[in-house]
């Protein structure tokens, strides 16, 4: 039993508590963290959906959003100072509830997650290249892109959406691989580069049309409407969908909370993720009234709005704002892809075969994968089909939050054997039975089963978006009763 434990348990560098020297990361850091995670174009789209589906009331989106992001101001401090005070990334921190084997196996499911969602994200990025060099092609020659070999196409796609896929899965191998200093200064570039280019493009905006712009704004800033009874589901739906949008983060965010200096510069940090929230909602709903102005002269009309910023961009026939626009969304996504998917994904690979595994093979792993997903599976099966599958793995994620929140401070106290957690002993409390800490996998799957029910369930869709808190809250209680036995 102990040597096939040990055979996938050895210390692997990668998954070590972070060298003093290193953690360095201050309130700025989170900064930029937040603003990344903020400024995408999902988060662009979700806040100007919002704002068009509830009655143009701006005042209803803040709030939903104000109160989502509270919650997650909450819950990452909480799950943060796990990795912030051991030094350790969020599969190792598995180890001490749901033993090594369990921690391999539970890790891997945030890491299916990310290599999906990084093969989605790569192909939408492949797809702003693509507008790029469709832009150049014909500023060349306007019948270049009528070219036959163009018009073929390989499993969905032609020649040139493959090589602009593989160019965007080239880049990010390259460039992800460097080490947590480069993925440092990436955030720093793309948070300081993204708010800059909202800043241009809110400016062109607002330039075109100052008065009509405030006046439509005001109008959409209805206290009055606000506080009655039926902006109260409006607004529910609001905090739910916003959370749910940063849900999938909470879980592994000790994979960036190890490099924090003291958990006060990361609970600092953690507090900007509002006012990052307050500026690109502001950007976001201004954009959306100004473009609105401009494009239809009908601010009131809902029908006529656009949420999407590409096809935004798309409307205006201005070559330099339109290439701009993609160079910042560009960005937006890498970055976006780095913190949300890259690295989790690459720390789940490594505990799952740490002595296989360095930080470049698991980037191999990850770049062949997210081919599969971006490049076949997108383009030629349902996308529904993946948009389920990855709702039902991300139902997990509330349940292990759960059970690490309960074991780590009401059951061990905040206090661990480091040593244990890389070479496990015949006596250690971290082996359980054979690797596996059957408590915590119990309380896992009946988490599960109440989060999943929100997504299979028809009658339960309205908590959908609760999922993640359903789950955390039925296997906290649930591990907590049975680990305290």
């Amino acid at each position: 039993m102990n040597q096939q434990i040990e055979k996938f348990q050895l210390r692997n560098w990668e998954l070590v508590s972070v060298n003093p020297n290193s953690r360095n990361w201050v309130w700025s850091d989170y900064f930029n963290y937040w603003a990344i995670r903020i400024q995408s174009v999902i988060g662009f789209s979700l806040i100007a959906s919002f704002y068009l589906l509830y009655d143009l009331n701006s005042i209803i989106v803040l709030s939903g959003c104000l109160i989502a992001t509270l919650l997650v101001f909450i819950l990452t401090n909480i799950i943060g100072k796990t990795s912030q005070s051991t030094g350790l990334p969020f599969p190792v921190i598995l180890r001490l509830s749901m033993g090594f084997n369990g921690a391999r196996y539970v890790g891997m499911i945030r890491g299916l997650v990310g290599i999906f969602m990084f093969g989605i994200q790569t192909f939408f990025i492949s797809k702003s290249i693509g507008y790029l060099i469709r832009i150049f092609l014909y500023q060349i020659d306007n019948q270049i892109l009528s070219n036959e070999y163009l018009l073929i196409f390989f499993f969905g796609l032609n020649p040139l959406d493959w090589f602009t896929i593989f160019i965007s899965l080239l880049f990010q191998l390259y460039l992800f691989t460097k080490g947590p200093n480069t993925n440092r200064i990436i955030i720093k570039f793309s948070a300081f580069f993204v708010y800059f280019g909202l800043i241009i493009f809110f400016i062109i905006i607002i330039s075109e049309n100052y008065n009509e712009l405030i006046s439509s704004a005001l109008l959409s800033t209805n206290v009055e409407n606000v506080i009655s009874k039926k902006n109260i589901l409006p607004l529910f739906y609001v905090t739910g969908t916003m959370f749910a949008y940063f849900s999938i983060l909470i879980v592994s965010y000790g994979d960036f909370s190890r490099y924090a200096k003291n958990n006060k510069e990361m609970k600092l940090g953690n507090f900007s993720l509002i006012f990052n929230l307050i500026i690109f909602s502001f950007f976001s709903i201004l954009l959306t009234i100004g473009s609105d102005i401009i494009l239809t002269k009908n601010s009131i009309s809902a029908e006529r709005l656009l949420t999407n910023p590409n096809d935004i961009i798309a409307k205006f026939n201005n070559s330099f704002l339109t290439i701009f626009s993609l160079v910042f969304i560009l960005v937006s996504m890498f970055s976006t892809n780095l913190i949300a998917n890259y690295i989790p994904s690459q720390n789940a690979l490594i505990n799952f075969l740490p002595n296989s595994l360095s930080l470049k093979k698991a980037s191999y792993v990850i770049i062949v994968l997210g081919l599969l997903v971006g490049g076949f599976w997108l383009s030629i099966f349902s996308q529904q089909s993946i948009i389920i599958f990855f709702d039902s793995l991300t139902a997990f994620f509330g349940p292990i939050f759960g059970v690490i929140v309960a074991d780590y401070y009401f059951i061990k106290k905040q206090k661990i054997n480091h040593k244990e957690l890389f070479y496990p002993k015949e006596n250690s409390e971290y082996i359980y039975s054979s690797g596996w800490n059957y408590k915590a996998m119990y309380s896992l799957f009946i988490g599960f089963i109440f989060s999943v029910s929100t997504i299979w369930n028809a009658n339960l869709t309205s908590l959908q978006s609760f999922a993640w808190i359903i789950g955390a809250f039925f296997s906290y209680i649930i591990y907590y009763l049975l680990a305290k036995k």
